[in-house]
């Protein structure tokens, strides 16, 4: 790769491309992003962690995001009736991160982003970029570059691919996909009347008797509901999204009861595609980020985070794109091995028996290792030490070595 990278051209102006917009524009760059600004109106993502706000920051714009967001304290999970987990970020400031992050609409959240990368200098053109494809080169077409005033007529030096699970550059140059574990879907939709969670902003998750797993994100003005379970679970539940949505709520009697007063005010989008990771990020003159590199898992909510750290650290490696597709993907890693713990029980199988250990035996030693798991999962969980070699060890041997009394199978999502 070329050390004077100066032209760049985006397709997909999302959170990743306009993040991206942003942090090259401020070095001087020029970039250009193709964006036809065709989106549903409802989009996953709408739960940040507290890792994201030193991006936020970075880009000046966390009191944009806070005027439009919500204060999110943690995340409850609901295992049973009587079995719920409450964790707060508070626990993140040893990690030297925020003790809180935000739930956002996502068409206004996106909105800001955009925004701010056009106030920095990138410049936006309202329409799809048509590529063509030489060998292993993406290269604009004619009509496509004519738009782009700023390259002179001259092919950009870099162009990247942040079209999200649209996955455009994949597509184009056949590269296929590493499939996760599971075969999930995922059907969501905004609603009225549901009871506050306290403290307010708190995130739920349901484990689900029947399979799966369902949100509570509180918004401003609504909650978001949504269900991600397996896809022959899911068609058991009726014929439409709509159906097998409402059919999840009604089932669970958590779920149900807080919404007993529900109004649904939105459609119900539908999302398949989880747990797809591209097996190439980048080539001569191309690159891919956010979602068009790979989608992990909504479980613990690192897709936006992910994005947006995707285009620091493509800023960072600039000129060197290997580097950039390894750290990546060591953030992927990281982040669906600790997911996994979450699927298959371990997680809550070590928090059960932290807490037990604490209640039969008070003494300091138990009540330091309650504490030391709960500061680990919460720092983890928050995007704050998820990579750290230190806490994916620590969260393997006490996986291995310290449940006690517990079965994870009992705790899994299936």
């Amino acid at each position: 790769m070329s050390k004077h990278i100066q032209n760049i051209a985006i397709v997909g102006g999302g959170p990743s491309g306009s993040t991206l917009a942003s942090l090259l524009a401020v070095q001087g760059k020029s970039v250009v992003v193709f964006d036809d600004g065709k989106r549903p109106d409802l989009l996953v993502g709408e739960s940040l962690i507290p890792a994201i706000l030193p991006v936020l920051r970075k880009l000046g714009i966390e009191d944009r995001v806070a005027a439009v967001g919500l204060h999110k304290p943690g995340v409850t999970f609901v295992m049973s009736e009587d079995d719920q987990i409450d964790f707060r970020f508070e626990s993140v400031k040893r990690c030297a991160l925020p003790t809180f992050a935000y739930n956002v609409p996502r068409p206004a959240f996106d909105r800001i982003l955009e925004t701010r990368a056009a106030e920095l200098g990138a410049s936006f053109i309202p329409a799809r970029a048509q590529l063509e494809r030489d060998a292993d080169r993406l290269r604009l077409s004619a009509d496509s570059l004519a738009l782009a005033l700023q390259f002179g007529g001259r092919q950009p030096d870099l162009i990247v691919d942040a079209t999200g699970r649209s996955r455009l550059f994949s597509r184009l140059l056949e590269i296929p996909s590493q499939i996760g574990p599971r075969r999930d879907v995922s059907y969501f939709a905004h609603y009225e009347g549901f009871a506050q969670e306290e403290p307010r902003g708190q995130v739920v998750i349901y484990r689900l008797a029947t399979g799966g797993w369902a949100w509570r994100i509180p918004l401003r003005d609504c909650v978001s509901i949504g269900v991600v379970m397996g896809k022959e679970d899911a068609a058991q539940l009726g014929a439409t999204p709509e159906e097998r949505l409402a059919a999840v709520i009604a089932q669970d009697p958590a779920l149900s009861r807080a919404g007993a007063n529900r109004r649904r005010i939105s459609s119900v989008e539908t999302y398949a595609n989880y747990q797809l990771i591209s097996e190439r990020a980048c080539g001569q003159g191309w690159a891919l980020i956010g979602d068009a590199f790979g989608f992990v898992d909504p479980m613990l909510s690192p897709g936006l985070w992910l994005a947006l750290h995707s285009a620091e650290l493509l800023v960072t490696h600039l000129h060197d794109l290997p580097a950039y597709e390894r750290q990546m993907r060591s953030h992927i890693a990281a982040w669906m091995e600790l997911i996994g713990y979450y699927y298959d029980g371990r997680m809550f199988a070590m928090y059960h028996t932290g807490r037990a250990m604490g209640q039969k035996y008070d003494i300091p030693l138990t009540r330091f290792l309650h504490r030391h798991i709960e500061t680990h999962i919460a720092c983890m969980a928050s995007g704050a030490t998820t990579s750290s070699g230190y806490a994916r060890g620590v969260v393997r041997f006490m996986s291995q070595h310290m449940i006690k009394g517990f079965d994870p199978a009992d705790l899994a999502i299936k």
